[in-house]
């Protein structure tokens, strides 16, 4: 079953709300499901009507895509993140996103109760624009993924959130490859350097939701050398224990932070990309190294908690086997587990269980979704204010004027 219109998926998602008792959280309505048998290498291809294979009681839709908004007429949108207005008046309406082309920039919305989609916010000199958080006070960040990538703060007008009043760069996160965004209640933002030899930052402003002054700090493991905080495709598999986190020179980090946490020794990864905060530890997904990791930020530990070979399979895409390659984007599900895409043909969604016995990895890996398109990746995993509805962007497909934006609903 595939629901047909926008119309009719918000009205599913008001029913599936309507279920969950007062005062419930996200934990209390967790998405269950029959793992998918695995990735479609033979049947892929630019001819579909559903893009994904899901699993059995689920409904896939789309919410817009270029035939609705073509803001690149000629080329792919690149639609990359997704976030919802999570707090304020008329909290979860309007999906934002972004769109990571070379030039030009854009931010755009969509409203989820009417179907309209309109681009609110672009500029010429914007470039290759991914991360994407909605902030607790009530902001949208958003930055570039490129050399000399600068982080943003758009503010929204309080009785329209469609509308755009000002942008302001916020140097002080750091110049860095940005992606992953995550912004906490306290104030604290974490941030990364995707590029091989990448690190993971955490910024800790002066004052809760002024991100124009603060501090920058790089995660350091304590039980290895200098030399051996650096970056190789050989030894990515020891960076896991202690850590700590090393201030950095500000008056750098607003140039270059990655030379700020080069001068530190801070520790290096293979292509950090996204990071996502469920309870009290930070997962980051390391692109180049088929893994994503645990930050235990009570304990300062950094474990692998998803790693191919280890608790899931490899790929091994020309033999047909279904395998862990390139993780990419993370999300918090309704019940606390991660979900993870992959940057990879073809794009998975993976499902990574709890640790209820505390080792730092998960006890189980779990297959939910495959991507039937051979020319696109998945990106912009996301849960808005239904826990039974999860987001996802396609991304330069093969198929014309498809890449937009879907969701995968359990009915």
């Amino acid at each position: 079953m595939r629901i047909r219109s926008i119309a009719a998926a918000v009205a599913l998602s008001a029913t599936v709300a309507a279920m969950i008792p007062a005062g419930a959280t996200a934990a209390d309505g967790p998405i269950s499901f029959e793992p998918i048998d695995g990735t479609p290498y033979a049947t892929a291809g630019a001819d579909w009507t559903d893009p994904f294979v899901i699993p059995s009681g689920f409904t896939q839709q789309l919410v817009v895509d270029e035939t609705q908004l073509d803001l690149y007429a000629g080329d792919d949108d690149l639609t990359d993140m997704n976030t919802v207005n999570e707090t304020g008046p008329m909290a979860g309406r309007f999906l934002y996103r972004t769109h990571e082309v070379g030039s030009n920039g854009s931010l755009s919305v969509v409203d989820l109760k009417t179907g309209e989609a309109k681009v609110i916010a672009q500029r010429e000199d914007w470039r290759r624009l991914d991360g994407l958080r909605w902030t607790p006070w009530g902001t949208l960040l958003f930055a570039e993924e490129t050399g000399g990538g600068r982080l943003f703060e758009a503010f929204l007008d309080p009785k329209d959130p469609t509308v755009v009043t000002s942008v302001e760069e916020r140097r002080e996160v750091g110049i860095l490859r940005h992606e992953g965004i995550e912004a906490l209640g306290d104030g604290t933002v974490y941030v990364i350097d995707e590029l091989n030899g990448g690190s993971i930052f955490k910024f800790v402003p002066t004052k809760r939701g002024d991100l124009s002054d603060g501090q920058l700090y790089a995660l350091k493991l304590t039980g290895l050398t200098d030399a051996e905080q650096r970056w190789s495709s050989s030894s990515y598999q020891q960076k896991v224990g202690a850590f700590e986190w090393v201030a950095l020179d500000m008056d750098k980090v607003v140039v270059d932070a990655d030379e700020a946490a080069n001068d530190v020794a801070a520790t290096e990864f293979g292509r950090p990309e996204d990071v996502e905060v469920i309870g009290s530890t930070l997962y980051v997904a390391n692109t180049s190294e088929d893994r994503v990791v645990a930050i235990d930020l009570t304990k300062d530990e950094l474990s692998s908690f998803v790693e191919k070979g280890v608790n899931v399979p490899v790929e091994n895409s020309d033999a047909g086997v279904t395998g862990f390659n390139n993780p990419d984007n993370l999300a918090q599900g309704p019940d606390g587990r991660l979900w993870i895409v992959e940057d990879n043909y073809l794009s998975d969604v993976w499902v990574a269980g709890l640790d209820p016995d505390q080792d730092g990895a998960a006890d189980t890996v779990e297959q939910f979704a495959s991507l039937l398109d051979t020319g696109a990746e998945i990106s912009g995993i996301y849960f808005g204010k239904d826990p039974k509805t999860l987001f996802l962007n396609i991304q330069h497909p093969d198929k014309a004027l498809a890449d937009g934006t879907w969701t995968i609903t359990q009915r």
